[in-house]
């Protein structure tokens, strides 16, 4: 078992879905918790759910796509929980299903503006408090099985996830000097509340759990070991990886 006393773990859109498996997760294995979410009453009912369970945790609300809101949000997390040793950007948005050749500039910026540059935002300023720490630390970008197979109709978001993977490249390079590991996370089809239309759709469901060898979607607890791992400080030679976690669907 993973040991994470002691380690402050930052979740962004922390407060449902995958976020909230993660942060149970690492929870569990004795991380404080730290969830940035848009929603007060969802980060709260989050938080109690946590601290229900043995942990401490703490929420703010943070908007990632607001530069000056998530460097404010960064300071206000250290200082309530004094350090910051791994920070997942998982906070995302997803189109709407219009037709590629009915997308308009700003649907597509809304995607972009969340998934690529809120993820972005995230990580600096996270790197920024890990470099002043002195101490290293592990960052990770949550992308998607869409960075690795066309996403049609969903083109905003699939092209958004893709370039999270050379933005985490980029990281693990530049960062690697002051022993900050950067890793991507690639969930596959997990029902949230973001994914819930898609699974409510018999036959979508359908293709999707026929093209996944486990036959079946995940839950979102299921994220959380790997969370666990790629937060794990142990685990010091990992990193400008990508981590597939999509019961077999890339594969086959």
């Amino acid at each position: 078992m993973t040991d994470l006393a002691g380690r402050v773990v930052l979740v962004t859109g922390g407060n449902g879905g995958i976020g909230l498996g993660m942060a149970t997760a690492c929870a569990s294995a004795g991380a404080r918790i730290v969830i940035w979410g848009r929603d007060a009453d969802k980060n709260d009912a989050a938080v109690d759910k946590l601290r229900a369970q043995g942990a401490i945790a703490d929420a703010f609300v943070c908007d990632v796509t607001d530069p000056d809101g998530v460097a404010q949000t960064m300071a206000k997390s250290v200082a309530v929980a004094g350090r910051l040793d791994a920070a997942f950007a998982n906070a995302g948005a997803t189109g709407r299903g219009i037709p590629f050749l009915d997308v308009d500039l700003a649907e597509w910026r809304r995607v972009v503006n969340t998934n690529l540059d809120g993820t972005f935002l995230t990580l600096q300023a996270a790197a920024r408090q890990l470099v002043e720490q002195g101490e290293g630390g592990a960052l990770v970008a949550v992308s998607s099985t869409s960075a690795i197979h066309g996403a049609a109709g969903n083109e905003a978001y699939g092209t958004s996830k893709t370039a999270l993977l050379g933005l985490v490249r980029a990281l693990a390079v530049g960062l690697a000097r002051h022993q900050i590991r950067v890793n991507a996370l690639l969930p596959g089809w997990t029902l949230t509340e973001m994914s819930g239309p898609g699974y409510a759709n018999e036959r979508f469901r359908a293709v999707t759990t026929s093209r996944t060898p486990v036959r079946r979607w995940a839950d979102a607890s299921e994220m959380g070991p790997a969370a666990v791992y790629l937060a794990d400080p142990t685990i010091s030679f990992h990193t400008g990886d990508t981590l597939v976690v999509d019961g077999g669907y890339t594969v086959f």
